[in-house]
């Protein structure tokens, strides 16, 4: 399995972080966007290698700084391993049920990426209300459906 560690440090941005890379990832990886696990500080996410032209990057969600117990501006060892495992998500029962019961939705689903997919499960489970999580039902049925659509 392909890896590397570097040291590096985290380049705050509220809510969303970014860990900059010293290196190539075609060199290390073999493709410029790998999906890649990063470990830092004892805690491991997958994540994926992004370049919006400043340089490779790896995005720190708020949440994963705070399992790792980092901090914005703080200089930490990172290893990046190559992530070969299927990514899948295994959305929550309502949501299934709700795919299934609009027109194209399920196949929408099937259809959206891995990040879409996690994105839009998470923010469902994670709701605390009863109507925000019906709200984001039905927003995860809209985007599946509207995805359905430009197929």
């Amino acid at each position: 399995m392909t890896s590397t560690t570097f040291l590096a440090t985290i380049r705050p941005d509220g809510e969303m972080s970014s860990i900059a890379l010293p290196f190539d990832p075609r060199a290390v990886f073999g493709k410029a966007r790998p999906a890649v696990t990063a470990s830092l500080n004892g805690y491991s996410y997958r994540t994926t290698v992004f370049d919006m032209g400043h340089g490779p990057f790896i995005p720190l969600r708020k949440s994963h700084r705070e399992a790792a117990g980092v901090l914005g501006g703080q200089t930490v060892e990172v290893t990046l391993t190559l992530d070969t495992e299927a990514r899948t998500v295994t959305p929550p029962d309502d949501l299934v049920a709700a795919l299934k019961a609009a027109t194209g939705a399920w196949e929408g689903w099937q259809a959206l990426s891995y990040t879409t997919q996690r994105e839009h499960a998470e923010g469902i489970e994670q709701a605390r209300r009863p109507e925000t999580r019906l709200k984001r039902l039905s927003l995860a049925v809209a985007a599946a459906q509207s995805r359905a659509a430009k197929r």
